[in-house]
């Protein structure tokens, strides 16, 4: 399989990537645990059908050190026993805030209300970020048809 468009040599591209990816880094400061960040990464992508982004994300947490287990429940994370209170709240707003078309009103106050017991606003706003920037991520790589399967963790610093 090939992209139908090669986002890493194309100068348009690669400029915008750049200032993505610059946003992203913005939040890896943040106190929002980086293992959470990267679960909702993992769940947004899983949504999107973003396999390059799900082969990404879960390298990247794996060389992490985040367990075979977890990464292979967080497709059914409501039913699986190995999530936090707080990372089980940050999936059900990475969920509801990928699914924003699919919900009258998007994010539920509910959903929001649980996550802010678990979150400070520092790490709320790096979690909506993190949500909005998958998202964007997995629509570039989705539209493009990005293979997936050949990332290496930190290929891109």
């Amino acid at each position: 399989m090939e992209a139908r468009l090669n986002l890493f040599a194309d100068p348009l591209a690669a400029k915008s990537l750049k200032h993505l990816v610059a946003a992203g880094k913005a939040f890896t400061d943040s106190t929002l645990p980086a293992a959470t960040a990267e679960l909702v990464r993992l769940r947004a992508s899983q949504i999107n059908g973003c396999g390059f982004c799900t082969d990404m994300h879960t390298k990247d947490a794996t060389h992490a050190g985040e367990t075979a287990t977890r990464l292979n429940l967080v497709a059914a994370w409501r039913e699986a026993t190995v999530f936090t209170d707080a990372e089980r709240a940050a999936l059900e707003l990475a969920e509801q805030g990928t699914r924003i078309a699919d919900a009258a009103g998007g994010v539920t106050d509910e959903a929001w209300a649980n996550a802010a017991k678990y979150y400070d606003e520092e790490q709320l706003v790096a979690l909506v970020a993190t949500i909005a920037l998958i998202n964007a991520f997995n629509r570039l790589n989705v539209i493009v048809q990005q293979p997936a399967g050949d990332y290496q963790p930190g290929q891109f610093g």
